[in-house]
């Protein structure tokens, strides 16, 4: 398992997390609430648990 910190804007973290449910290879075990990054209201960072897919079909 890794754990992965996304760092962005909420838009763009969103945007990103969706790419990583969809990909085949991988599979997103939980995502963290956004937490507002220090000296800023703009980026939020957020924590994510990711594992890699059993490939069922070999």
């Amino acid at each position: 398992m890794l754990k992965v910190r996304l760092q962005g804007t909420v838009k763009d973290i969103q945007w990103f997390g969706k790419l990583l449910e969809q990909h085949p290879k991988i599979r997103v075990l939980g995502v963290s609430k956004p937490f507002a990054n220090k000296g800023t209201n703009k980026y939020f960072r957020v924590y994510a648990e990711i594992e890699k897919r059993e490939n069922t079909m070999q």
